[in-house]
């Protein structure tokens, strides 16, 4: 396999070698670009830069990351100069309060904003490119902004919604006793949270009082009613949680697909776990199901295009528990026969390789390295590699030899 990594390889030395992956993605209506940690540099300036290019010269609409929806619905906001928006990159940033904050307060990102604003600026304002968020984790902060945005235009339906969010107001914005109470105690919101999401749908034509009230208002009350069930699923156990939350992202991801009118295209960003197709790892066994495995599935594979990231070494961002301050860590050396070891035995340099084309070469399983936002470099030979076909799980493959740690905006 290395001496076929060898030969198939591209140099990835400056961004003008991207060139060679654009004109691969061709008509794709989905790109979905992956990383291998939520704290790598290197993986978000090239997700960028593959964005920019996407943007210009294929008249992408717009990018869904894996974040939550009402922090990066004000990024949304002062990229497409709304009336009332931030005035600055960094007041848009302040919402991005829950850990890990790092994802997407930091240096990078704040840049591929500015860029975008600068872009939008000579654009329409149906053709400006949008910023959203697609998980699932904002369901206090969903329903917030759903009862200030049906306050503020004196609707009816901000009863329907006040109702829902006293039913989860007992837990304290702990989501995780919510979920225990809901699943053990028979205490759960579930009807409250399924009527507001129906009365918001069935009165959507009432809600067009600015820019993109309508979906902000639909997509958090979405939140809402998937996040219920997400956080009901997660003390259980099992992969319901995930595939709940998966389904959610592709359903965000369909809704605004079709705001954005029948020839939309979008650009993904989450963690290779997400837009690596499930089927070709050992997700598949365990009944889990994920983002790349299901827009292909809906879509068809010749409509999407996903790339997966990974390096050999270097620094990231991470917690070493949930909610634990952020920090700089060591990435140690790839494990041995793992994919990133391939790839760097092929080769120091950075570079990138199609797969699909040479589907019958990289069917053997391999381990894939995946680093969360909460990491131990000790002990990541234990947990963090994913057994996976390379050929089935992406269409292309981004390697940075040696990477460094993200720029948080938060000094660490």
């Amino acid at each position: 396999m290395v001496e076929q990594i060898k030969q198939d390889a591209v140099r990835l030395t400056n961004y003008d070698d991207l060139d060679y992956l654009i004109n691969e993605i061709g008509d794709a209506k989905y790109v979905l670009l992956g990383e291998a940690s939520h704290g790598t540099s290197e993986f978000y300036k090239t997700r960028a830069e593959l964005t920019k290019r996407l943007v210009k010269d294929k008249g992408f609409n717009f990018v869904g990351v894996e974040g939550d929806w009402p922090s990066c619905y004000e990024l949304n906001r002062y990229i497409k100069s709304y009336e009332g928006a931030s005035t600055s990159v960094d007041d848009a940033m302040k919402d991005f309060r829950r850990w890990p904050t790092w994802m997407w307060a930091n240096v990078e990102i704040e840049e591929l904003v500015e860029w975008l604003k600068d872009f939008n600026s000579n654009s329409k304002q149906d053709k400006k490119i949008g910023f959203y968020g697609i998980d699932i984790y904002s369901l206090y902060e969903s329903m917030e902004e759903i009862i200030n945005y049906l306050e503020k235009i004196g609707s009816e339906d901000v009863k329907i919604a006040k109702r829902a969010f006293s039913c989860f107001q007992p837990y304290e914005r702990t989501e995780q006793d919510y979920g225990v109470s809901a699943s053990f105690l028979s205490e759960d919101c579930v009807d409250e949270v399924i009527a507001l999401l129906m009365e918001i749908q069935n009165h959507k034509s009432q809600y067009k009082h600015d820019e993109e009230s309508s979906l902000n208002l639909e997509i958090n009350a979405l939140v809402a009613k998937n996040g219920e069930e997400y956080y009901r699923s997660m003390v259980q156990g099992g992969p319901d949680s995930w595939n709940i939350r998966d389904m959610h992202m592709v359903e965000a991801l369909n809704r605004l697909m079709d705001f954005h009118g029948k020839d939309a295209k979008a650009i993904v960003w989450e963690h290779n776990t997400h837009i690596g197709d499930a089927r070709a790892t050992d997700m598949k066994e365990e009944g889990m199901v994920n983002v790349g495995q299901l827009i292909r599935e809906n879509e068809g594979q010749e409509n999407v295009f996903a790339i997966g990231f990974g390096t050999h070494r270097g620094t990231v961002i991470a917690g070493s528990e949930w909610g634990a301050p952020m920090e700089k860590m060591m990435v140690p050396p790839a494990m041995s026969g793992s994919w990133e070891d391939l790839m760097h035995l092929a080769g120091e340099e950075d570079k990138m390789l199609l797969l699909g084309q040479n589907s019958t070469s990289y069917k053997e399983t391999v381990g894939h390295r995946a680093i969360g936002v909460v990491y131990n470099p000790d002990y990541e030979r234990y947990g963090n590699y994913v057994p996976s076909v390379m050929a089935s799980r992406y269409d292309a493959f981004i390697y940075h030899d040696q990477t460094n740690a993200l720029n948080p905006l938060k000094q660490i």
